[in-house]
C-alpha cells in the first residue's frame, strides 16, 4: 500500500532513519521490517527519499506470502482492517520520529506582518482562523486557509494549511508541481495559485511567490 502522502506535508531528516531502525539500500533506498498483529504478519517499509515515496507489503509471517487483501481498497470485514489500522499506527509514529511535521502558517504569518506591514484581516465569522493580507490599494494579495488534500486533486481527507495569491498569468502553468504548488483553490486558476504551507515546502520560494503577488496586486486600480 502506498503511503508516499507523507511527503506532502513532511520533510524527511535522513539522520533519523538508522535509528529508527531502516538500512539503507545500494540504490539509495531505505528499508525496514517490522512485527504486525503479534508476529502472525509483518510489514515491510520501502522508503525513497529521492523519488519521495513510501510503500509498505504485508506478509504473513507462517508461509512468507504477500497478504493480498491489504492491498484490496474494497476489501473490509474487521480482522482486514485491524491490521491496516495496526499498520497506520507504525506509519505515523515513523512520520513523527523521522519527519518534520510542523507547518510554516505562524511562521509564514510572522514573516508578511514583518515585510509588509500587513496586518491579518478575519473577514468569515464562519471560518474565523481563516485570514487576508492587503494591500494599501485595500485588495488582498495572500489568503491563508485550510483545505482538505482532495480539494487540491490528491487523496486523503486530511487538512492543511495553505494560501492562495496571484500569480503571472503566464508563469502559473511551469509554477504548479503539484507537489507543493497547485491550481487555485476556489478562485481564479488563471491569475491565482494555492501554496501549501508545511515542512515540506521551500519556504524562500513562497516568500519570493508572495513577493510577486503582493507586487501584482499593489499596482491594480
Amino acid at each position: 500500500m502506498d503511503y508516499s502522502y507523507i511527503f506532502r506535508s513532511a520533510k524527511i531528516k535522513i539522520d533519523s532513519l538508522k535509528t529508527a531502525g531502516f538500512s539503507k539500500s545500494d540504490d539509495s533506498s531505505y528499508f525496514l521490517r517490522l512485527p504486525v498483529s503479534n508476529g502472525d504478519f509483518y510489514a515491510d517499509f520501502a522508503l525513497s527519499p529521492a523519488s519521495q515515496s513510501l510503500v509498505v507489503q504485508l506478509f504473513d509471517s507462517s508461509t512468507g506470502e504477500k497478504y493480498p487483501l491489504f492491498d484490496m481498497p474494497r476489501s473490509q470485514g474487521a480482522f482486514v482492517a485491524s491490521l491496516r489500522e495496526e499498520v497506520q499506527k507504525l506509519v505515523d509514529k515513523l512520520k513523527s520520529s523521522c519527519f518534520e511535521v510542523h507547518d510554516l502558517k505562524d511562521e509564514y504569518v510572522a514573516w508578511i506582518k514583518s515585510r509588509f506591514s500587513a496586518f491579518p484581516d478575519f473577514p468569515w465569522p464562519d471560518t474565523p482562523d481563516y485570514c487576508v493580507f492587503r494591500c494599501p490599494n485595500e485588495k488582498w494579495f495572500a489568503l491563508v486557509m485550510k483545505v482538505k488534500y482532495r480539494q487540491l486533486g490528491l487523496t486523503g481527507e486530511e487538512e492543511v494549511w495553505v494560501v492562495n495569491m496571484k500569480a503571472p498569468d503566464d508563469k502559473i502553468p511551469s509554477l504548479i508541481d503539484k507537489a507543493s504548488v497547485f491550481p487555485a483553490w476556489h478562485m481564479n486558476k488563471k491569475h491565482w495559485i494555492t501554496v501549501l504551507l508545511t515542512a515540506a515546502t521551500d519556504f524562500e520560494n513562497l516568500c519570493q511567490l508572495t513577493e510577486i503577488s503582493y507586487e501584482l496586486v499593489n499596482k491594480t486600480k
